[in-house]
């Protein structure tokens, strides 16, 4: 009879710590869920309100040039290094794969296409990332909680216009300009390498270069530049605005829209083959 109870109470004890797990996984999918929504939906009407000052004109020239050069000149020595970096390396791991039955010219093409098609957009994202995504996300969050973006709205200065639209602008332009120059650096830097390593003439790597190149590897880049450098500074902006705390949640704010972005960054550049061949 003991035995029962007790076999009894294990059973409604674990079923009850089952509802309760279940209940509480349940909860943090919906908060998931919730958050997710939140976001995109504050982001869709970010990017309405910078479409919106786009053509009624109330972007400012001078600070889309002044994000440009910031994000753009002020970048490319960081991207001129990663990209050397990111050929080099492609070369030195294409050639250890390639075995004696295969071609060394084939090489070319190894290089070519992983620097154009993944490296060069990826990597220069990152860069920006973690150079322009990050400041802007600081930048606008100390402007959040010093209260200095309600500031514009009690002068009658959209924020949006003001604040957002040039470094989104900027960074749509910006981007896929960085990209190609990641691009044709990364492949002269690997034919490079591959002369030194290996002892592959620059005559041979761009014939397996050309041997497999396609007609749209380029505008597949490129697509790619403009999508990561339109989503990059559109969350920077969209987590600065939403920064509440002090210098606390600035540091919060700027954490989380780092890992906002890199997270955002893969998954499209997982699914951006698929939407692009179909």
């Amino acid at each position: 009879m003991f035995a029962r109870r007790g076999y009894r109470r294990a059973i409604l004890s674990m079923k009850s710590f089952a509802r309760r797990s279940t209940k509480k996984i349940l909860g943090r999918i919906g908060r998931v869920a919730e958050s997710i929504a939140q976001h995109a939906g504050q982001m869709a009407i970010l990017t309405g309100g910078v479409f919106l000052a786009m053509l009624r004109g109330r972007v400012s020239l001078r600070s889309v040039l002044d994000q440009f050069w910031a994000m753009g000149v002020q970048s490319l020595p960081l991207v001129l290094v990663t990209a050397v970096i990111s050929g080099v390396v492609t070369t030195q791991q294409g050639g250890y794969q390639l075995t004696s039955t295969i071609p060394l010219y084939v090489l070319g093409s190894v290089v070519a296409s992983s620097v154009v098609l993944e490296l060069g957009p990826v990597m220069t994202s990152f860069v920006l990332i973690g150079r322009v995504g990050a400041r802007i996300t600081a930048e606008l969050g100390t402007m959040q909680v010093t209260e200095q973006i309600d500031a514009l709205h009690s002068l009658g200065r959209d924020p949006v216009a003001v604040l957002a639209a040039p470094r989104i602008i900027a960074g749509t332009i910006t981007t896929p300009l960085l990209v190609s120059i990641a691009n044709i650096v990364g492949i002269f830097s690997g034919m490079f390498a591959a002369q030194v390593s290996l002892g592959l003439g620059y005559e041979s790597f761009l014939y397996g270069a050309r041997m497999y190149w396609h007609s749209w590897d380029l505008l597949y880049s490129i697509s790619k530049g403009v999508v990561f450098g339109f989503i990059i500074p559109l969350i920077s902006v969209h987590m600065g605005f939403r920064t509440r705390g002090g210098a606390e949640g600035v540091g919060q704010a700027t954490t989380a829209a780092v890992v906002f972005m890199i997270i955002s960054l893969l998954v499209l550049d997982a699914t951006f083959p698929s939407l692009f061949l179909n």
